[in-house]
């Protein structure tokens, strides 16, 4: 028995069409001048800005270690909770997953997670060389 094969050849056509201008649809999820435990926020430095984006995730049942930034920064849960502690003034405030917080400046705190794993996405607004995290004397870093 003998097969064959017959390929049949057909023209490549291009039928590609030009992209139509179109806005986007924006959605604010956070739009602040303070940090969630209501400090305002001050002047950046004057040197040129560095952006820093980061996925934070943090086992369930844990705290980070208390640790603060050195400019200002905003997150956005992907996933679980996070209760953010003001050290000093004992302040505590949680996020759920899909709720943006922006973060304090300079103030010592740390972030709890709660019955599962937390995911957080975190956007800082800094400057080249500055770290984004800075660990109190004893701590280890946030990451």
């Amino acid at each position: 028995m003998t097969i064959c094969a017959l390929l049949v050849a057909t023209p490549a056509v291009s039928h590609a069409q030009t992209p139509q201008s179109a806005s986007g649809h924006a959605e604010i999820l956070l739009k602040e001048d303070h940090s969630w435990n209501g400090v305002p926020y001050k002047a950046y430095p004057a040197t040129p800005p560095q952006l820093t984006v980061l996925k934070l995730t943090i086992p369930p049942h844990s705290a980070l270690p208390w640790h603060r930034h050195p400019f200002p920064n905003a997150g956005y849960v992907l996933q679980g909770s996070l209760t953010i502690e003001d050290r000093e003034s004992g302040k505590r405030r949680t996020f759920q997953t899909g709720q943006a917080f922006a973060e304090s400046v300079d103030d010592v705190h740390r972030g709890v997670s709660g019955d599962t794993a937390t995911v957080v996405l975190l956007t800082y607004a800094g400057t080249k060389g500055t770290p984004t995290s800075v660990p109190i004397k004893g701590e280890q870093p946030e990451y």
